[in-house]
Formats: C-alpha cells, structure tokens, sequence
C-alpha cells in the first residue's frame, strides 16, 4: 500500500471524527474524516474530466486551508505532481517557478491570487478557482495506484542565492519520511489514549509543514489551521495543543514577549523570575548553589507554571522547532520553563528531514541524531553529505545542478556540521556563506550573528560581511542606536579570537524582508542579493580605517 492509500484507510477509520480543523475569524469549523474524503472526491471528479496524464504538474496556489488539504491529496491521487505555490511570493517568482515546470492547469484559493499571477503572466496555463473545482460532482471510486519511484511533488526552494530549483520528490520518499516522523511521535505521545491535538500555522508549501501534515492525516490526528498569523497567540491557548511545529523567530519572539511582560509587571514576581532565570543559566554552567536552588524552586512553584499555561495552554508535550538554527538560549529559556523543545535538521531535498531529536533524549544547541535508515557523515570541509530512502532523486529539469549535489551515491547538503560520539548533530552553518578574509581565515557568519542579535533588542537582523577584506564588518537592521549597536559588539567582540571580531557596522533601519527581495519565502537571508543592494555601504566600511 502506497502512503495515499493509507491516509485514505485513516480518514475511513476516523469517518466521524474531526481531523481537521480551520481557526477563521475566531470560529472554528471541523471537518471528519468522512467530509475531508467527499471534499477529496469532489476534486478528483474535477481533476478527472481535465483528462490529464498522470505525471503532469498541477500548480496548487493557495493559503492553508481543508480546500488546500482536500486538492493536495487529490491531485496526487490522480496520478498528477502537485506543484505548491507559496500564496505571499511575489508574483513574478511564482510566475518564473511555474514556467519552469509548465503545469497543465493552476488550482487558485481565490480570485485576488488568480488575478495577480495573470497579471505578471497573461499566458499562464488555466486557472480554476476553489469554488469551481469542489463544486464539481464526485469523481469514480479509483484506488490511487503510485509507486515508490513516481514523482508525487515539486517543491520549489527557497533561492537564497537567486533562482529557485524545483525538488522532484517521489512516493518512496514520503512513505519513509512519514514512518521516521511517526515512530519520534509514538515516544512523544506515549502513554497517551487520546488523538494527538496538534497546532499548525506554518505554510504547507514547505517541505517540513507539509510532512506534519501527511503525518497528522496518517495518525488520525486532530489538527487545527491558523488562517490568521496575528493571531497565533490566541488560536494557540484556544487548542492547547500536544505539540506544534516550530520556526525561531516565533520561539524568540515568544521569549522575548515573556521578558518585556513581567518586566513591565515590576514588583515581587519580576525579582523572583529574574533571580531563577540567573540561578538557571549558573546551573547550566556547573555553578549552581544553595540560595539558586532556592529562587529556582519558587519560580517552578510560582511562576513557570502560569506562564506556562498563559502561553501555550495545559497540554504541552513539547515544541518542534526546525527550518534555521534555534539559538541555544531560546531553547534553554523553554527547557527551564518546562517546555522541551525537540529540533530537527534537513533540507526539502532529505524531504524535509535528517535529523530529529528523541524526545527522551535530547541535548540543547544539537539538532538529534539521523533518522532510522538515512546515513550522515562529514565530507570537505565539514560538509554535511546524506544518503538513503528519504533522499531526492533530483532537480526538475536541471540535470547538471542535479549532478552536482548528488555525488557517489551521496546528497551534498551544503552546511557545515559536527557530531559527538553518541551521533548527535550540530550545525554550524552554511558552507556557500563562509566568509574568506584576506588572511585567509574561514568564518561560518551565523554564530557570530545570533551573539550580537541577543544583546540588541529592536535589532532585526544582523548580516557579517568582509570576504577578501581585512576584518568582519556587520549590517544591522532595524529600530537601534549606534550607542547601542556598538555595545552589543563590545560584548560578543570578547568571546571570538581576533579575526574572528567585528570592526565595523552599519545600521538599516529597513529589515530585510520577503517583500523586499531580501528574504526567502521562508525567511532565509539573500545574502548575495544583500551584498549587491548595499555594496555602496559596505564599501563604506572598508573606506575608513579601522584599527585591529
């Protein structure tokens, strides 16, 4: 039985069941598992009168949503590659993405997303809206008939470098990703009698939030969309749910919104979170005395508790955090409120995953150990190369890109890494972003980046530059003072050898953002884009003489 034919058989087990739900306006409206295969149905009757070939594209472009969900498995069960468009990129990389994989007909959420791509691209292939497609009868009862080796996706990367490539991923690799997630969450949820309540917010045209889906639907879980990201917060004590999937900047807001609060609160209960929080970092250390067991003791009492519920609900096993690397003091903030936050490693061409922590196992800064059945190893330069099941079997229509990163039987990731003796990962950065100075030092930017953004509150970004220059330089973004700025560098300057110290800076008060083309979709820097937009003041910083 292929993965579809599974998620069909759940959906039959849980026909009265919701497993799904979408938080809109404040309501929220469940669908069983009996409605979600009607709605499947439905688009498939639609799907089957286009008189398709199997293997051709079908863009699907869309929010999140049933709709979405009900079209996504349709269309791979009629034997077509789902091509999933990220509804907030711009038009015109959208536009680019699909003239590289010419789907035969593009699926739309609604007609403000429809208009835009025709817009930007008046010849683009035919658009159908929701509306149309789940209001067309049921197609015939057709058992999905898919095999390890056909392609099920195209999921476009993000192009942190410029052009995104589309990463062709089949059946068998989703079928052995899905049991890898599966057997992490049986030791998560174990001892439990009850369907798993799980939160979702994260887009599901990335490779990571649509794996927890398929995961979800397999499992037979309850999982609740928000539609709104204003209203994370509240949509998430609303469900209380067992676990979510996680990026950063969310956790780190959600720290930093903790401080400012009970800052602002002053007074008895602020004294008492400050001094656990300092007896909890010296505990960390190996510094821990009577009077920070003490402190530490009532807030577990006191206050964790409360913050707990207010934040997250009552029923928390723990957070899943992956995508970019989680600063170690955002994870050991959570840890010592409580909350585990279990993180994972891949890219879209590992179908999502690698690496994935045990949750009863687990050491803050690292990333797990390998999956079941994938093999990890270091290659030059501490590259990360993979290889096994959940590895892609290439890029659409780029047979050279396709060579270069599958070499002897090995996916090359492209990040740098370092494994303990227990297997254990950590990464430390991305190799095409090393910074080579003039003397010949290599430096992974990112580290250094995360230490200065802890110290500047109202910092958006901080972004290393310096390749063939004599010392680092930095790009600051956002609502900070030089005053400030330089401070923070003052001390993380301290922690790093010396060519490894930042010399100079220059604050934007513009945060790099997907709608300004310096982020990827899914908020990774465009470091090379950066670099080009602001050369003039980079070049400023190499003008003046800066002592060393």
């Amino acid at each position: 039985m292929s993965f579809l034919d599974n998620i069909f058989a759940r959906l039959e087990a849980h026909a009265d069941q919701a497993v799904l739900e979408e938080i809109r306006d404040g309501r929220i409206t469940a669908v069983s598992g009996r409605e979600l295969l009607e709605q499947i149905r439905r688009a498939r009757g639609f799907l089957s009168r286009q008189r398709l070939s199997k293997g051709e594209r079908c863009a699907l472009y869309a929010n999140n949503g049933v709709r979405w969900v009900a079209m996504d498995l349709a269309v791979m069960a009629e034997g077509l590659i789902v091509v999933p468009l990220y509804a907030r990129q711009a038009p015109a990389e959208l536009a680019a993405m699909m003239k590289d994989c010419s789907p035969a007909l593009v699926c739309c959420g609604d007609a403000a997303l429809r208009d835009a791509l025709v817009h930007e691209w008046p010849s683009a292939p035919p658009q159908h809206l929701f509306e149309e497609i789940f209001a067309a009868s049921p197609g015939a009862e057709q058992k999905p008939s898919l095999g390890d080796a056909d392609p099920v996706t195209i999921i476009y990367t993000s192009g942190t470098s410029g052009e995104a490539k589309g990463v062709v991923l089949n059946a068998g690799n989703i079928a052995h990703m899905l049991n890898c997630i599966n057997g992490r969450l049986d030791l998560l949820m174990q001892g439990s009698q009850q369907q798993d309540r799980v939160f979702h917010y994260l887009p599901f045209v990335f490779a990571g939030s649509w794996m927890l889906l398929l995961t979800s639907l397999l499992r037979g879980s309850q999982l609740t969309l928000n539609t709104d990201l204003s209203k994370i917060a509240q949509d998430m004590r609303t469900v209380a749910p067992d676990y979510f999937l996680n990026v950063p900047a969310l956790l780190e807001r959600m720290r930093r919104a903790v401080d400012e609060q009970l800052w602002q609160a002053g007074g008895f209960v602020q004294g008492i979170y400050s001094r656990a929080k300092a007896a909890w970092i010296r505990q960390q250390e190996g510094k821990f005395s009577v009077l920070d067991r003490i402190w530490l003791s009532l807030a577990n009492t006191a206050i964790f508790p409360t913050i707990r519920k207010k934040m997250i609900g009552r029923n928390l096993r723990a957070l899943i955090c992956g995508s970019a690397p989680l600063a170690i003091e955002t994870q050991l903030f959570f840890m010592m409120l409580g909350i585990p936050v279990l993180q994972s490693y891949g890219l879209t061409e590992t179908t999502a995953i690698c690496t994935l922590d045990d949750p009863n196992h687990y050491e803050a800064g690292r990333v797990g150990p390998a999956i079941p059945g994938t093999e990890m190893k270091l290659g030059e330069n501490e590259e990360i190369i993979v290889r096994r099941p959940n590895i892609f079997p290439g890029y659409w229509n780029r047979l050279e890109e396709t060579a270069k990163a599958l070499r002897d039987g090995w996916f090359h990731t492209g990040d740098q890494g370092e494994v303990d003796a227990s297997g254990n990962w950590r990464i430390v950065g991305r190799i095409k972003n090393l910074i080579i100075l003039g003397s010949g030092h290599n430096i992974a930017p990112e580290p250094i980046e995360e230490k200065i953004l802890q110290q500047l509150a109202g910092a958006a970004q901080v972004v290393l530059v310096g390749n063939g220059k004599g010392y680092l330089s930095a790009i600051i973004t956002g609502n900070v003072t030089r005053e400030k700025a330089q401070a923070a560098i003052d001390v993380v300057n301290p922690q790093f050898p010396h060519y490894k110290q930042v010399r100079a800076f220059h604050i934007r008060p513009e945060a790099f953002t997907i709608d300004n083309g310096l982020l990827t979709a899914n908020g990774k820097l465009r470091r090379d884009l950066i670099a080009r937009e602001m050369h003039y003041e980079i070049d400023e910083l190499y003008r003046v003489k800066v002592a060393v």
